[in-house]
């Protein structure tokens, strides 16, 4: 490829149904225009999985497509870099780093304001939820709720939360003005609540707030107030959906600096009002006269349509575009608009200047190719015939007249497997797998993957199949899964939320071994391997099976007897046996006279580890504020935990960050003062574990689980979809009975129905050799 991109400001988007392709435009510009050094581009991604893709891609060596080393380049989530953004051109002084009504303060804000709040009759909704048992929790779960619809409010519909500020009770749904119901007024005084709790100084730091007047300073301004804090060339790569207002601002950074849209678009064709109304037609022919850099693609498919009338012009595409496309036709249509308005801006800067050459925009570069070759026959698996009908926008009709006969013999490219449950789908995966590599001896491990609505659902079943053989076994395959969170996952972790749950536990046999069980919580208390057996007998022998004490055992049952076969009861009688020798009972209690010699030792071990338990039992019996929280989950982790290991010393750190990260959130919402139970501190911190991050680790080199999420369809040469049933996929998420934007559907929003159908289709395009559902 030429150099297509001079060092220059300005607003690029590159069109492409490979992902492969769209990697080599960013080689491409990387390699023809490189950056001066110690600036580094700045590469929007939307999973890790694609940043992995895209980092392994440019790694590789020249004659193979890539740059030969992976730097120079950083990765950011798009809302994350954007905040930055704001602060580089508003400057660092008039953005703080952290907005306080982000939801993570938010939540602790509203989960303040909350108490007394209900008695006022406005707020009479939430006075009838609020008013159940478990308040503490109740009030937690909606605050976290709101914050929720809050954060999305300020993203997605700034208009109403200005006309809430405003003291106008009111929301905008099809661009026309419309009250408040009466059961949702509360949201409008609410958000005036928290504003004036925040304060009007800080209440114009809200995302609505700095996003406007950044659309304001920065049209005007000739440069960003810091603009070190800028990258010089900011990639947006394979992103399939973004909001309204991050276009608005990656518009508005333009002016500063390079913004590639590298755009994963699966048909060469406009596709942008297949499923339109006639206004959107006549909407598009308005701007026939444009300078857009994709009226070649308009033209051609303007050309290939054009025995087809007007009306009836949305309704010929290919039906599974149309069906499962919506999300990235939204996409598509949106970016289209604000690179038309680009276009109309560069035209008004070339009339003006004198360097014409400079200004110039270059030639688009649009790279569509078609899915696959045909045989020495002239014939195409079904998988790429698929493909090329959704690449070509080939309608129904079009297809029947074709009349294709698919061969005596089904190709295989698109299987269909019907079973009983999850652990047989793995099971028949597993056998798949082997004929698979059995049958083509170039398929590697890398070259699959298997996706699954939900992994922590299938781990398990995956463990248990792909992890019942030996590496030395001919049936071995070498897999990895991603995305689990480390809740669901890490043996610490477990351990962590047990001990955090330990005020509710009944402190059984099972409970208390398993927690000792763990290396580093049997390290931390002086028990070997072997001596976890001893002390498993003793206990048995005991008679030790669950409560402290009577006590303990009264707050869940009433019985007689109620010290017998508790902890206290059962270390008694072992500490009598050690001192008593052989006698078999003193003062009426029965002595366990198993114990002796050096073994002894392990009594002591046992009974500091039930006291340790016993204390940080007591301290969850009442709430603290953060800062005390800190320091006993500090102790907690420092009583239990030895640093045996680097994996356990990152779950320490990874814990403590949490913490850190609750308190610095309380301290922004003027929170720091409240005092929480121990069941809302355990999920937030533990909440926190599982946040999306572009560190989880992906593409192995071995079979790669991982669960459907945008843009992790990449390129592989095989993919399976596990899960795949009705009612699990599309997933369906109900919207909360007061989030308005459920019934004000607007380009850019997010669903997680129209997310999955997109997901599928971006699976169905990904897929070099075969799919499996």
């Amino acid at each position: 490829m030429t150099s297509i991109i001079p060092q220059r400001t300005g607003f690029f988007a590159y069109h492409a149904n490979r992902l492969e392709d769209l990697r080599k435009i960013v080689v491409t510009i990387c390699d023809t225009a490189p950056l001066p050094p110690l600036h580094n581009d700045m590469c929007l991604v939307q999973s890790n999985g694609i940043a992995q893709w895209l980092k392994l891609g440019l790694a590789q060596t020249p004659q193979h497509g890539g740059l030969g080393i992976a730097v120079g380049m950083d990765f950011s989530l798009p809302s994350k870099f954007i905040w930055q953004a704001y602060r580089a051109v508003l400057s660092v002084d008039q953005v703080p780093n952290q907005s306080p009504l982000d939801k993570g303060s938010l939540i602790w804000r509203l989960y303040r304001l909350l108490v007394g709040i209900e008695q006022q009759a406005v707020f009479g909704p939430l006075k009838k939820f609020l008013d159940g048992d478990n308040p503490d929790i109740r009030r937690f779960q909606l605050a976290d709720r709101i914050a929720s619809l809050f954060d999305q409010y300020q993203m997605y519909r700034a208009d109403w939360l200005d006309a809430w500020e405003s003291g106008r009770d009111v929301i905008y749904v099809r661009q026309k003005e419309h009250g408040l119901a009466p059961e949702h007024l509360w949201q409008a005084h609410l958000w005036r609540l928290l504003l004036k709790d925040v304060g009007s100084d800080r209440a114009a730091t809200s995302r609505a707030s700095v996003h406007s007047r950044f659309l304001q300073v920065g049209g005007k301004i000739e440069q960003p107030a810091t603009p070190e804090l800028l990258p010089k060339r900011i990639i947006v790569f394979g992103v399939s959906a973004l909001p309204k207002q991050i276009l608005e601002a990656l518009q508005v950074l333009s002016r500063f600096t390079q913004v590639v849209f590298c755009v994963s678009n699966p048909c060469q064709y406009y596709w942008g009002d297949i499923i339109s109304q006639r206004d959107m037609i006549i909407s598009e022919a308005k701007h026939a006269g444009s300078i857009s850099n994709q009226l070649k693609r308009r033209h051609q498919s303007q050309e290939k349509l054009a025995s087809v009338s007007m009306d009836e012009m949305h309704q010929h595409a290919n039906p599974l575009l149309a069906s499962l496309g919506k999300q990235g036709r939204d996409y598509i249509r949106l970016l289209e608009e604000f690179d038309e308005a680009q276009s109309d801006y560069a035209l008004a800067l070339q009339q003006e200047a004198t360097d014409v050459s400079y200004l110039a925009m270059p030639e688009r570069m649009d790279v569509f190719q078609a899915y696959g070759e045909a045989d020495k026959q002239g014939n195409m698996s079904m998988l790429h015939l698929l493909q090329n009908d959704i690449f070509d926008l080939t309608p129904i009709e079009e297809l029947l007249g074709q009349q294709r006969i698919l061969g005596t013999t089904i190709d295989g490219s698109i299987a269909f497997h019907e079973v009983h449950s999850e652990q047989r789908e793995l099971e028949v995966l597993h056998d798949q797998l082997l004929n698979a590599f059995n049958n083509d001896q170039s398929l590697k491990p890398k070259d699959i993957l298997v996706m699954t609505p939900d992994i922590n659902k299938y781990a398990p079943h995956i463990n248990a199949v792909f992890g019942l053989h030996e590496r030395s076994d001919k049936r071995f395959i070498p897999f990895t899964i991603s995305d689990q969170g480390l809740r669901n996952q890490d043996p610490n972790i477990i351990a962590f939320e047990n001990l955090l749950s330990i005020s509710q536990s009944r402190f059984t046999y099972s409970d208390v071994m398993s927690l000792l069980e763990l290396p580093a919580i049997s390290e931390k208390f002086g028990f070997e391997i072997q001596a976890l057996d001893t002390v498993k007998n003793w206990i048995q022998g005991a008679n030790i099976r669950w409560g402290l004490n009577a006590k303990h055992r009264a707050e869940f049952v009433q019985v007689q007897n109620l010290n017998l076969n508790t902890w206290q009861n059962g270390l008694r009688s072992m500490l009598l046996g050690y001192s008593m020798g052989d006698a078999k009972s003193w003062g009426g209690h029965i002595a366990f006279t198993e114990i002796g010699g050096l073994e002894a030792k392990l009594i002591g071990n046992l009974i500091e580890f039930i006291d340790a338990l016993i204390a940080i039992r007591k301290d969850f019996g009442c709430e603290h504020t953060v800062a005390e929280w800190q320091t006993i989950i500090r102790e907690i982790l420092e009583t239990f935990y030895a640093d045996s290991d680097i994996s356990t010393m990152a779950i320490k750190s990874e814990l403590i960050k949490q913490t850190e990260k609750l308190a610095k959130n309380t301290l922004l919402a003027d929170s720091s003062a409240l005092t929480l139970p121990i069941t809302t501190v355990k999920e937030v911190i533990l909440d926190g574990l599982d946040a999306g991050t572009l560190n989880h680790r992906f593409l192995m080199g071995r079979v790669n689980f991982a669960t459907l999420m945008p843009m992790r369809a990449i390129p592989f040469k095989r993919i399976f979809l596990l899960g795949m049933n009705d009612g699990a996929f599309p997933r369906s998420k109900k919207p909360i009975d007061f989030d308005l934007m459920a019934n004000d559907y607007r380009a850019g929003d997010r669903s997680m129905r129209e997310d999955d159908r997109y997901l599928f289709l971006e699976a169905l395009l990904a897929a070099r050799e075969s799919l499996y559902i």
